[in-house]
């Protein structure tokens, strides 16, 4: 059983959240809100490709994808999602301060913005 639909649908569920995480003020749940929808949607895209997906590096796994999909752009917008894996949601993620210390609306902005053209990247090869 393919279940490369309901890893997508996650994928679009946790971008909605890091939008309402955001307007909340809660740039750090944002942040790692969209790292986990670009992370999910291109776990579906692989489990579409007949292909299993490990890990929780979103630039590992676009740069897995097939050559023919295309994922090379996004490598580095992967790398910068890469970075709110941890220290958003983890109190010795940094130095010092508590994980919502660190990110601000423009991280957030930042992030929400990359897993979308990622999130619209898997859904056109999903279509």
């Amino acid at each position: 059983m393919n279940r490369s639909r309901d890893w997508f649908a996650q994928a679009d569920k946790d971008l909605a959240h890091a939008k309402a995480a955001r307007e909340d003020g809660s740039h750090e749940w944002a942040c790692f809100a969209s790292q986990q929808a670009a992370e999910k949607a291109v776990k579906a895209l692989h489990l579409r490709l007949g292909q299993e997906a490990w890990g929780h590096v979103v630039a590992r796994l676009l740069a897995e994808l097939p050559a023919s999909a295309g994922a090379e752009p996004l490598i580095e917008k992967g790398r910068v999602l890469d970075n709110f894996y941890v220290a958003t949601r983890h109190a010795n993620g940094h130095p010092e301060g508590a994980p919502f210390e660190h990110y601000g609306p423009l991280q957030s902005e930042q992030a929400i913005a990359y897993a979308g053209e990622i999130v619209e990247f898997v859904r056109a090869r999903l279509a």
